[in-house]
């Protein structure tokens, strides 16, 4: 339970897979960005082991440079992904976590035990003027939550005397970024809360994070007795004292950590899904001929470990996890020892199981992130490509609405920012999400749409956009010849989320000088359609344990 790792790591540690992990902490504890000379100072690493690392790093699709600027991109959150996948925890009891917000109406989260502190692994949040700014995979010291008693009931006489060494040794909590200071002192008492939390089966945190915030925890456990996490409903002083919350949420948060209960006792056995396999072998190798000594393959193949792990495979050997990533025995192993001495992986006997650690590499900020966050880098790079104006929407209403837009220098060009509405019918990425409702959805809007001639080219009759749609579901894009404004031609294509749904629309638009139709379709469609896919690789990724705003 020791908060920190050993001074000097083991003889068989990977000194660049160490590295690599302090420059994604660092980027983590800055909220995601730092610029190289930064991350430089933050982590103590020479400048060329900082931009090696940050090459590799980004070739994994783990950061993007910008500049001089290294920021944590989507795909990162696939380590902290394998470890929630590997628990299960968020996926069988998000709903009820969600359900029992919706009743209250607060805030509910779930959370687990981290060495001395707590970490989030769901939120359901109230949209309100003061709401619960933390986030998945943020790290609280536990004698400062309501979870945190729970947790520390379990305790053994060794776990408490190392808890009070580490006390000793970073009173001002710069372990914990994510919470503010102390106000004042709360420690004292905190193994008499953990016994009373043992007792009681609930515990409460008066203003212990915050002024202001209150929060009360039950235990959630999994068959056999342990606790598998803590649930917290939480609220503001100005809706609730701490007793006044406890006799309001008790007994229906204790009816919903029952039916949790139940979840776990029924839960299906998990299916294993993919693992890395053996085409990491070559593609390390590609990697490291394409980028030569600035390609680190000992720390690809490291954090590629980390996701060796997920559902179904929650607990794996040392041969399990070289099979499943494809690397040597030897290789597997150094990076596991790396990996258990710097926190992330647990050894018991000859098994390994990924720790909520794992969450501390960039899940916190990234677990804020949003479609238009997610789609920009990649709208960008489209722009670069095709030399014209690159836009995300969304439907809202009878309307799209613009939410992310990469325009390019031209004397001539497209003049649209950001929330600019146009009407659904009249624009090519309007057509594209139209297109992908279902049929009823799809007439009931056209019926109550006026269909009115923004051109002369405007499709007005309600039968011909009819069969436009139709034809644009069947062909999967949508061209849009100066129907919304003369001179303007533009070509879309949907963005799907995890679930198939579409969610937004990308598209290039351009005064029709520049393209003809045809050229439009040959040579625009194949690049929209490839963007397409990278903002919806990421969106898999980012949207599988968390919401992914859409705006």
């Amino acid at each position: 339970m020791s908060a920190t790792s050993p001074a000097d790591p083991p003889p068989e540690a990977v000194a660049p897979l160490m590295r690599g992990i302090a420059v994604l902490r660092a980027l983590t504890d800055a909220d995601g960005v730092l610029s190289l000379s930064a991350l430089e100072r933050a982590t103590g690493l020479a400048r060329a082991t900082v931009d090696r690392v940050t090459a590799t790093l980004a070739r994994m699709g783990y950061v993007r440079l910008d500049g001089r600027d290294a920021t944590l991109a989507p795909r990162l959150m696939e380590l902290g992904n394998a470890y929630l996948a590997a628990i299960r925890l968020p996926g069988l009891l998000d709903g009820r976590a969600d359900a029992l917000a919706d009743e209250l109406d607060e805030s509910v989260s779930l959370a687990v035990a981290d060495q001395d502190g707590i970490r989030f692994i769901h939120q359901a949040t109230r949209r309100r003027a003061m709401s619960l700014s933390f986030r998945i995979g943020d790290l609280l010291p536990a004698e400062r939550t309501g979870p945190g008693p729970l947790f520390a009931a379990d305790w053994t006489d060794e776990e408490w005397e190392r808890w009070r060494e580490w006390r000793a040794a970073d009173s001002e909590e710069r372990r914990f970024p994510a919470v503010p200071p102390r106000a004042r002192r709360h420690e004292d008492d905190f193994e008499q809360r953990a016994a009373e939390a043992r007792t009681r089966g609930w515990a409460l945190d008066d203003q212990r994070i915050e002024p202001g915030l209150v929060a009360l925890a039950v235990p959630v456990r999994a068959p056999g007795g342990r606790v598998a996490c803590a649930v917290s409903v939480v609220s503001h002083t100005s809706r609730h004292s701490a007793e006044s919350l406890r006799e309001a949420a008790l007994p229906r948060l204790r009816a919903a950590v029952r039916e949790m209960e139940r979840e776990l006792r029924e839960a299906r056995p998990p299916v294993a899904g993919e693992t890395p396999g053996a085409g990491l072998a070559a593609w390390t190798g590609a990697s490291k001929q394409e980028l030569g000594r600035d390609f680190i393959e000992s720390l690809a193949r490291g954090l590629t470990v980390i996701t060796a792990f997920g559902e179904g495979r929650d607990a794996l050997t040392l041969t399990a996890v070289a099979e499943a990533t494809g690397l040597a025995r030897a290789t597997a192993r150094r990076a596991l020892i790396t990996l258990e001495h710097l926190g992330y992986v647990s050894a018991h006997e000859r098994t390994f199981r990924l720790t909520p650690r794992v969450l501390g590499l960039g899940y916190p900020p990234l677990s804020r992130t949003t479609l238009p966050a997610i789609a920009a880098p990649h709208l960008a790079a489209l722009a670069t490509r095709v030399h014209d104006s690159a836009s995300l929407a969304v439907l809202d209403g009878d309307d799209i609405r613009y939410t992310a837009r990469v325009a390019t220098s031209r004397i001539m060009s497209v003049n649209i920012t950001v929330g600019t509405r146009f009407p659904a019918y009249a624009t090519s990425m309007g057509r594209v999400m139209l297109a992908a409702l279902a049929p009823a959805e799809r007439a009931g809007r056209l019926a109550r749409t006026d269909l009115d001639p923004l051109t002369p080219h405007t499709v007005t009759d309600p039968a011909e956009l009819a069969a436009i749609l139709d034809s644009v579901a069947r062909s999967g894009y949508a061209l849009v010849d100066e129907e919304l404004e003369e001179g303007l031609r533009s070509i879309a294509v949907p963005v799907r989320d995890r679930a198939g749904t579409v969610v937004a629309a990308v598209n290039v638009a351009m005064h029709s000088v520049r393209r003809t139709a045809g050229e439009c379709v040959h040579e625009l469609l194949p690049e929209l359609r490839a963007a397409a896919d990278r903002i919806e690789a990421d969106l898999r990724v980012a949207g599988r344990f968390t919401r992914i705003a859409t705006v």
